[in-house]
């Protein structure tokens, strides 16, 4: 799934090509693609037609459009193979297009998802942290990168949680936009091993890791995010290349950059933790919450 990086990649995309522009007309071509908007296909349909987006805003890995007049939500779930891709009509539609929209300004929006898990719906904005979120979105915290993210409160938050660190950096309700790939890339840069239990890690170094998130999604942002295959993309159908500056993920017995040690790869919730066992040496192993 696109973490903050790549989230905030196409969020920037949108804002630059499609805020401002109106939907004429949209044509629903999978219905697995609108099966979080709970009462139809027309209905979303018919909702949209004739709106003009006037915001692209994200949380973490959450990303929405906002419509006018109806002040109402456009959230499109990504899921893991979603790109929302800004094309001239002319142009082909792609083998996994799954949902079209034509612009007013005359360009296309696409939805294309290949295996069909993200999708778009509709939800009423709130008022959550002083800024207006899908009620969908309402129990998602901030973010690292947003100005108002209170980063000893969150230290605290997380400290208090009793359980590994990982579990907790993946956590969307206690700090969002870390996935499985800005975690490793994070513990790696604060020298903790995933299964390090948070009410044994102190304040300064939690302070410090949350920090690290924070710098190694700064940096792939710059990069256009992390791809490593052709299923996340840009509106311009783009790969991001931070892959390229990886420290530990995906990794495995490849040198440390740091103390030559080869990186090793371990089982973690279904997935895969990489991380060095000279670096980052490994917890007592206890009882999660």
């Amino acid at each position: 799934m696109p973490e903050l990086p790549e989230v905030e990649v196409v969020r920037r995309g949108l804002e630059r090509h499609i805020v401002g522009a109106s939907i004429d007309f949209v044509e629903i071509l999978h219905p697995r693609a609108i099966r979080r908007h709970l009462p139809s296909a027309d209905d979303l349909t018919v909702q949209i037609t004739g709106e003009r987006i006037s915001r692209a805003d994200r949380r973490g890995k959450y990303l929405w459009l906002v419509l006018e007049p109806s002040e109402l939500a456009l959230v499109v779930h990504l899921g893991m193979s979603g790109q929302m891709l800004v094309q001239p009509p002319d142009l082909p539609i792609e083998k996994h297009l799954r949902i079209r929209a034509r612009l007013d300004s005359g360009l296309d929006l696409r939805f294309v998802d290949q295996r069909t898990f993200g999708g778009w719906a509709l939800a009423p904005l709130v008022e959550v942290d002083g800024s207006l979120v899908p009620d969908s979105v309402a129990h998602i915290a901030l973010d690292p990168l947003d100005p108002r993210f209170d980063l000893p409160a969150t230290a605290k938050m997380v400290r208090s949680k009793h359980t590994e660190i990982k579990r907790v950096l993946l956590d969307q309700t206690v700090v969002s936009g870390i996935g499985n790939i800005y975690a490793d890339e994070a513990l790696w840069r604060a020298r903790l091993h995933g299964n390090r239990r948070t009410d044994r890690i102190g304040g300064p170094k939690i302070r410090e890791l949350l920090t690290s998130a924070k710098d190694v999604m700064s940096e792939a942002l710059t990069q256009g995010g992390t791809s490593f295959d052709e299923l996340y993309v840009n509106v311009n159908g783009e790969s991001g290349y931070f892959d390229r500056s990886l420290s530990a993920y995906g990794q495995e017995d490849r040198p440390c950059p740091r103390c030559g040690t080869a990186i090793r790869r371990e089982k973690f919730m279904n997935r895969s933790s990489y991380s060095c066992p000279k670096c980052q040496p490994a917890g007592r192993r206890g009882p999660t919450s």
